[in-house]
């Protein structure tokens, strides 16, 4: 059995390192789901499941990605038959990439892509983001929300790093995609823009979006 002060001791050291990650929780949640109710039901869920193996956490390890890891899986088991399904795309979610793969930038102008971000507003972001189909959201949430690193997206969804990278690659490409189009639409940016904004490096650009207008307020 257990003694009282083991018992506090535990719930200390377990809120102590798992509850500075809960909007980063909430926020994927979020984006998993598409629903505020669920998104919470699903956090608390994952928090429950984590207190009760908490005792398998092994100590020096990132305390992150396994209740990132635990919240995939809770989704997956309890949440997914009642979400909206993934939405339609043509890209080959498993092509191969190589281990050693570099993100190669297309040459363009970084500037464009600084202005368009300066323009678009959270709500924008936010439903770029939410338009993503599943297997390319959670790793550009991953990324660039919960700053977790390719291996630890990897274990997060049970894929190896190539598949990641893959991942990530293609679902920044359709978020810049459909940010230069709200742009232009919006009249941010004219059409010569739009087509020379292919951005230099999307992770500088992407720090414009992280982390105020990726965060869903909790």
């Amino acid at each position: 059995m257990v003694e009282p002060h083991t018992t506090s001791n535990r719930c200390q050291t377990f809120e102590a390192l798992t509850l500075t990650h809960f909007n980063t929780l909430y926020s994927v949640a979020v984006s998993l789901t598409r629903n505020a109710d669920e998104a919470r039901d699903l956090v608390q869920e994952t928090y429950c499941k984590a207190y009760r193996f908490w005792h398998r956490f092994q100590a020096g390890t990132h305390v992150k990605a396994w209740l990132l890891t635990i919240l995939r899986n809770t989704y997956i088991n309890t949440y997914r038959k009642t979400t909206r399904r993934s939405l339609p795309h043509t890209f080959d979610t498993e092509a191969p990439v190589d281990a050693d793969f570099t993100l190669i930038p297309e040459q363009a102008n970084a500037a464009s892509m600084d202005n368009l971000l300066r323009h678009v507003v959270q709500d924008e972001v936010k439903q770029a983001i939410d338009d993503l189909p599943e297997t390319f959201r959670l790793p550009v949430m991953l990324a660039d929300l919960a700053d977790c690193s390719y291996q630890e997206i990897a274990d997060v969804m049970g894929c190896p790093v190539g598949t990641v990278m893959s991942r990530l690659y293609r679902g920044r490409q359709l978020l810049r995609k459909r940010l230069r189009a709200f742009a232009q639409a919006s009249g941010y940016i004219g059409a010569r823009a739009t087509h020379d904004a292919n951005v230099t490096d999307f992770d500088q650009a992407s720090e414009s979006l992280h982390p105020s207008c990726l965060r869903v307020a909790s």
